[in-house]
């Protein structure tokens, strides 16, 4: 479980910027209690689900982006394809002093009962810094320290590290757990493969991840478990079939945004190419009873909420049956607010999330702030200022009363994060103006 992600001079924001999923102490009543996991090895509370709000344009999705960056920079950095390729990190480029400086992630999570602190620090050219601390009780142990090109190392916990580093096998644009990893070094593994399994959904194309789910459907048991949900969220389909393309049937020279829309829909599992799924719904005759069925396809008939609903089963199963991460960049878009709730219900549920797995996530529905959702400590805001700096604050920062309107004060602007449109409709009004002696001018 994930107990803070903290980013630091990346795309909008300049200054550090921390989400917290550590639980406060600021509710002794008993509502919302499921909301909570306690780990007891280290007698930390933590939070199920956390939600960020804000404008367009406020750092949302950059917040999620940071978090995607991180966690795919980790497993593909000691990948020898990239050994001369520049990093493809931004940093906050509206200030002189920022955009020349490092970069910094930082990630504390909680891995079979060991509690992990990692982070790095990097520009487009070379890792400037890297940390890896550990904890299995009280006390926290350094198990390496990066300065540029210059190692620390934990002379018995990271040995096979210190051999890597000791050889030169450890490139400056290449970080040390990354390869570490692919030498064996057993803690290295751990946390390399946490962030394997750290699920980022980031983008509003749902194609992105639409092939892990169909590469579920593949084990029957998955496939029952997607069509009970897709039957619970009221979208009348009965039975589903994949439609596989045969790779060797495919045309030489197709367009490589073909190509890379294929790629997407590769299954995870079986490198398969499924170009669509075929979804069963019941035919009806004139008394209203079942005459028959009809298949519509995903990409063509479905709805555009039906095709996103179906990509997140998979994930969303993954995470819960097996205690992950889900991180979601506009978990809103297309979906209805009813079918929202349900899936946030699903994480906060003792019965439906046994293994604590957690939802990061961000959304423009402030409907979800009055569902009683959430405790306070998992409502997020962020704003962004006049120089263009997004700033990250939870909800705990203002004092809120137990009866509070949240939503309404929310869209009021009480808590900020809300776009400034106090003169939209002056802007719109001239906008619209015809300059003067437009009429009758000849086109």
């Amino acid at each position: 479980m994930i107990l803070q992600f903290s980013v630091t001079n990346y795309k909008t924001f300049k200054d550090r910027a921390t989400l917290s999923l550590v639980a406060s102490n600021y509710d002794k009543e008993t509502r919302n209690l499921e909301n909570i996991h306690v780990d007891e090895t280290f007698n930390i509370k933590l939070l199920k689900s956390a939600v960020v709000y804000g404008a367009n344009a406020s750092g949302k999705s950059k917040l999620i982006e940071a978090m995607h960056f991180m966690s795919k920079f980790v497993c593909t950095s000691s990948m020898q394809s990239i050994d001369s390729k520049p990093i493809p990190v931004i940093p906050f480029v509206l200030n002189d002093k920022s955009e020349t400086e490092p970069t910094e992630f930082e990630i504390i999570f909680i891995e079979e009962r060991v509690l992990y602190r990692y982070g790095f620090e990097v520009n487009s050219q070379q890792v400037v810094s890297e940390w890896l601390y550990y904890r299995k009780n009280r006390k926290e142990v350094e198990l390496f320290y990066r300065d540029g090109e210059t190692f620390e190392m934990h002379a018995r916990e990271f040995q096979k590290a210190k051999r890597v580093v000791k050889e030169e096998l450890v490139r400056k644009n290449a970080l040390l757990v990354s390869v570490a990893a692919q030498f064996n070094e057993k803690i290295a593994i751990e946390v390399v493969n946490w962030f394997k399994r750290l699920r980022v959904l980031y983008g509003l194309k749902e194609s992105n991840y639409q092939a892990y789910t169909m590469g579920k459907t593949q084990d029957c048991d998955c496939k029952r478990k997607i069509l009970s949900l897709l039957n619970a969220a009221d979208l009348g389909i009965m039975d589903l079939t994949l439609q596989k393309l045969e790779v060797e049937n495919l045309p030489a020279n197709l367009p490589k945004e073909i190509l890379d829309e294929l790629i997407r829909k590769i299954s995870p599992k079986t490198k398969d190419f499924f170009s669509d799924v075929s979804m069963k719904h019941s035919k009806y005759g004139k008394d209203q009873q079942v005459v028959g069925e009809v298949d519509f396809s995903l990409e063509k008939d479905e709805s555009a909420g039906t095709r996103k609903f179906f990509s997140l089963i998979g994930p969303i199963l993954d995470v819960l049956e097996h205690g992950y991460v889900l991180v979601i960049d506009e978990l809103d878009a297309k979906l209805h607010p009813n079918l929202v709730s349900r899936i946030i219900s699903m994480f906060n549920s003792a019965e439906h999330n046994p293994n604590n797995a957690q939802l990061i996530f961000n959304t423009h529905d402030t409907k979800l702030l009055s569902a009683g959702l959430f405790r306070r400590d998992q409502i997020w805001f962020v704003e962004k200022n006049k120089f263009g700096e997004a700033r990250l604050y939870p909800l705990e920062d203002f004092v809120v009363r137990k009866t509070e309107p949240i939503e309404d004060n929310y869209v009021r602007g009480k808590y900020g994060a809300v776009p400034y449109l106090g003169q939209f409709e002056d802007s719109i009004r001239y906008a619209l103006e015809k300059e003067p002696g437009y009429e009758g001018k000849e086109e």
